[in-house]
């Protein structure tokens, strides 16, 4: 049960965000969001606050922003389509009733002619006595069909309608927001937890280890691995993890004196991927300053989003297996095993996993943001956009790959932790 309550609030956190920052640059650029939803499925919660419907749905498993002109979003009223009209004081059509039986004596029945409920907010039709009527409509209006409500979008409130750099910043404003979570996440830890000092120093060296054998001891500090200078912990391990079975050569400074030592890290395996271990152990300390703690959040945030393209690299160049990627599943039980380590680690954690969640939405597949973005680019380079059908069937195509992709590394973690 704690790892579900763990998994539910980071996973729904990060969703959250992400489509915070899509929902408040929407709102900025002046464009209708009809929906915010957290989740996926039936509804468990809907709260409606003007125009826009709050939800949370049964499967926490992602979440969107649905904004007006978007997909079938718009409403088109055919000629010979019987539609009700409510009118309000200034002979406005404020509601249309699309349901074909309706008793209200306040309610005009006309037959449609010809509508424009999104440029010239129109409609013209037969009334009851078969004469040709035109009534404009405002732009508050509300078309009601089969008990649902759906306020009419006027263009300028469209998605489609704003300059290209608004529907750029609006897409690219929901990864932004994963990187801004992770960085206060981040800061967070800093500011409570306090700053890792990161030193190079050696707290226990594992017997029979290649450490032990090269003569390395508890104390030691790093300051040279194979020529390159050292002063982090962290620099430190990188290096050692990218020369598995190599000749390593490391300086030490013990007690003031220099220590040259050579090693081979042994080999370890993980998830398809082969990486160095000399037996070493490291004990962090820590120390607390606002300002460092500013530091450490924005390296952080920058350190993680360079070593997941690194990891995206190694994927393209085949360096690592996608069979070490995991999908809800894997991240489920490790969010467990983080949970298991306290608090301060789940947060670092749920940091990692928020950067991952901006750079995969920013790869320039369909269906993700960085597809749409790249749409963008060609409307920009062309001077016009896309066609919006050869777009969406690439965008169709792009949800069928990646829910291939999602079976495929579910069913990796399913036989990596359940067989």
């Amino acid at each position: 049960m704690e790892t579900v309550i763990a998994f539910i609030i980071i996973f729904g956190s990060l969703v959250f965000f992400h489509e915070l920052g899509h929902f408040l640059f929407a709102k900025k650029a002046g464009i209708m969001v009809r929906e915010f939803a957290i989740g996926f499925g039936p509804k468990i919660l809907a709260i409606r606050k003007k125009e826009t419907l709050y939800t949370i749905r049964i499967l926490p498993l992602g979440g969107y922003v649905r904004m007006a002109g978007e997909d079938f979003d718009t409403v088109e009223l055919l000629p010979g389509y019987r539609v009700g009209l409510e009118l309000n004081d200034l002979d406005q059509v404020e509601k249309i009733y699309l349901n074909r039986e309706i008793s209200n004596p306040n309610i005009l029945f006309l037959e449609t002619e010809s509508a424009d409920l999104s440029k010239d907010l129109f409609i013209e039709g037969y009334d009851e006595e078969g004469e040709l009527v035109k009534y404009d409509v405002s732009r508050e209006a509300i078309i009601y069909e089969k008990g649902q409500e759906t306020l009419i979008a006027p263009y300028d409130r469209q998605f489609d309608s704003k300059p290209l750099v608004s529907r750029i910043l609006t897409i690219f404003a929901g990864p932004l927001f994963n990187f801004i979570l992770a960085f206060f996440i981040f800061l967070a830890l800093g500011l409570i937890n306090g700053v890792p000092k990161n030193e190079p120093i050696i707290d226990e060296v594992v017997s029979d280890s290649p450490a032990y054998e090269a003569g390395m001891e508890a104390g030691d500090y790093i300051t040279e691995v194979d020529g390159t200078p050292v002063d982090k912990w962290t620099e430190f391990t990188e290096i050692i993890q990218e020369k598995p079975g190599e000749n390593v050569q490391v300086k030490v400074n013990r007690a003031g004196e220099i220590v040259t030592m050579t090693m081979i890290p042994s080999v370890v395996e993980d998830s398809g991927h082969k990486f160095g271990q000399i037996g070493v152990k490291y004990k962090p300390e820590f120390e607390k300053s606002p300002i460092k703690a500013l530091k450490y959040g924005a390296t952080e945030t920058g350190t993680w989003i360079k070593r997941i393209f690194d990891l995206l690299g190694q994927l393209v160049t085949g360096k690592f297996s996608i069979d070490a990627l995991s999908g809800p599943v894997g991240i489920y039980k490790a969010t467990g095993d983080m949970a298991q380590h306290g608090v301060f680690t789940l947060m670092n954690w749920a940091a990692i996993l928020s950067i991952n969640l901006g750079i995969m939405n920013l790869l320039p597949l369909p269906a993700l943001d960085g597809g749409r973005l790249l749409f963008f680019l060609f409307e920009g380079l062309r001077g016009k956009p896309v066609d919006k059908q050869k777009e969406g069937m690439v965008h169709f195509v792009g949800i069928m790959l990646l829910m291939v992709l999602m079976l495929v590394v579910t069913w990796n973690d399913i036989q990596r932790f359940f067989f």
